[in-house]
């Protein structure tokens, strides 16, 4: 009997050397649409077109095509039913044994910038998703290809009964995410494109529904422990390359994600170190090489199997000193290859390299919950100097707003509660995590002592606003002059009077910045 395979895809890739294989070596008959069936002719390939096999014409710009029931008939007919068979040859239809078909672009074509609606619109498949699934349901008969990476794996298991229906099950499954992400993704935009006045809550911009079908891209070794089972799923690697090194854990992941979004904080040659997602030291200058000295001397325990992230290339100068400890991976723009050279030689080192931009769903944050997840904008937004208040008596200085500033962007990157006492561009000791906000000042305090960083002249941010006068008063004894709150608190007045009595510098943001 005539074996069928029906052809239709927008991504033509090893497209020609898999339907001559299906020809020459297996005595397919070929059916084909559009562009696909042009670029078979071309090639010299067999090939019948939809509309002479139907007998019912292309029509409306090619939305009717493949929505007929000699297609249909043939994907969905279960040989094994007298009926179906029956039915199939009263009214002509044969079966149809191999579908591979591809989407139309949807999700590239939105992604453009300026893309009409019309233009989006068109770009909807219908006859595509529909022989698909036809396919995929009955794939105890019907092989269908949605992946042009799976051509090889059905050519090679053609002749192999066994092999052929243990690969249609995995076929069909890939099929269904395909098409169910396909509609997610256009649901989504539509969601987006709504013009009606917003249900409430809509207003904020976070989406009514929340849809996620992501492709697994690594099984991870392990979660954040040994006995945890990890895997990570979407476009991580769209936004970061590997350079070398082993492969990532579970916390590497989760440790690069915070180092990116801090680093982003700064436009001056940068280095941040970090720890479980914490900034321990982090200071900017004219070059890398004097800002990481300054990033360093902060805390020299901690970098010990922590994470690098630098703002410009990293040349071999800093190279050679980064590799005289032990960190677990090393993110930068771009690495000299004389910086390559040097970090090669510790061969489990992880090197990353960041892309310029990061995909607008770098702007929202997800969250795991009992029974559902948590979703927020990410903390983005700018904070200008502009718009703080100074409530102190004493105004502050040029050094002393630059000081503050440097350090309201690191603080907002520590885990709350969250204290940075910071210098001109640098860190002098980080306080973070702990359930009282004294407690994380002393702890800032005690680090700073262990560098043997006089705190002397510092700034001290925290973020979120001091409840009592003893946090600040803690602050004043340990040396600093100046102070970058949020503001808030009913004691506020208070602690107002506690800057203004030791002479101090009290800024409020109006902004808070828990990281829980």
């Amino acid at each position: 009997m005539q074996k069928n395979a029906l052809l239709s895809v927008s991504d033509k890739s090893g497209l020609v050397s898999f339907a001559k294989a299906l020809v020459e070596q297996h005595d397919y008959r070929l059916l084909s649409t559009g562009g696909t069936a042009k670029l078979l002719e071309e090639e010299g390939i067999p090939v019948t077109e939809v509309s002479d096999y139907t007998g019912f014409p292309e029509m409306m710009e090619g939305r009717v095509k493949t929505l007929h029931p000699k297609i249909h008939g043939g994907l969905l007919a279960r040989r094994d039913k007298e009926d179906h068979m029956s039915a199939a040859a009263e009214h002509k239809i044969e079966m149809i044994d191999l579908v591979v078909v591809n989407l139309y672009p949807f999700e590239e074509t939105v992604a453009k910038p300026n893309v009409t609606f019309e233009l989006a619109i068109e770009n909807i498949d219908i006859g595509g998703p529909s022989m698909l699934r036809s396919a995929a349901k009955n794939h105890a008969s019907v092989s269908v290809v949605v992946d042009t990476a799976d051509y090889d794996r059905v050519l090679t298991a053609m002749g192999d009964e066994a092999a052929t229906q243990k690969l249609r099950r995995e076929l069909a499954l890939k099929v269904f995410q395909r098409t169910a992400a396909y509609d997610g993704a256009i649901a989504t935009y539509l969601n987006d494109q709504v013009s009606e006045e917003p249900r409430l809550e809509d207003i904020s911009g976070i989406p009514s529904e929340l849809k996620m079908d992501l492709p697994q891209v690594q099984c991870l070794r392990y979660g954040e422990n040994p006995h945890q089972k990890a895997a990570l799923y979407g476009s991580f690697f769209d936004c970061f390359v590997q350079l070398q090194g082993k492969e990532l854990s579970f916390n590497n992941i989760i440790d690069i994600t915070a180092a990116t979004y801090l680093i982003g904080e700064f436009q001056k040659p940068t280095v941040a170190i970090l720890k479980h997602t914490n900034p321990c030291g982090v200071a900017s200058a004219d070059t890398l090489l004097e800002a990481w000295e300054e990033a360093f001397i902060t805390d020299q325990q901690a970098p010990f199997g922590g994470i690098i992230v630098v703002n410009q290339t990293m040349d071999a100068d800093l190279a050679v000193i980064i590799s005289k400890i032990f960190c677990e991976v090393i993110i930068a723009p771009a690495f000299t290859e004389a910086a390559r050279e040097v970090f090669a030689k510790k061969k489990n080192l992880r090197l990353m390299t960041v892309k310029a931009s990061l995909p607008a769903d770098s702007l929202r944050e997800i969250r795991s919950v009992v029974g559902g997840v948590l979703m927020q904008d990410r903390d983005t937004m700018p904070d200008r100097p502009s718009d703080w208040k100074i409530v102190s008596k004493r105004q502050p200085s040029p050094e002393e707003m630059r000081a503050m500033a440097f350090g309201w962007n690191v603080v907002k990157h520590v885990k709350s509660n969250a204290i940075v006492y910071a210098g001109c561009e640098r860190t002098l000791g980080v306080g973070a995590g702990q359930m009282s906000r004294v407690d994380s000042s002393k702890i800032a305090v005690w680090k700073a002592g262990e560098a043997g960083l006089d705190l002397k002249g510092s700034i001290v941010a925290s973020d979120a606003f001091f409840p009592f006068a003893d946090g600040l008063i803690a602050a004043a004894e340990a040396g600093a002059i100046a102070a970058i709150q949020p503001g808030g608190s009913v004691r506020d007045d208070e602690v107002i009077a506690a800057a203004d009595e030791r002479d101090m510098v009290m800024v409020f943001t109006g902004k808070r910045h828990f990281k829980h």
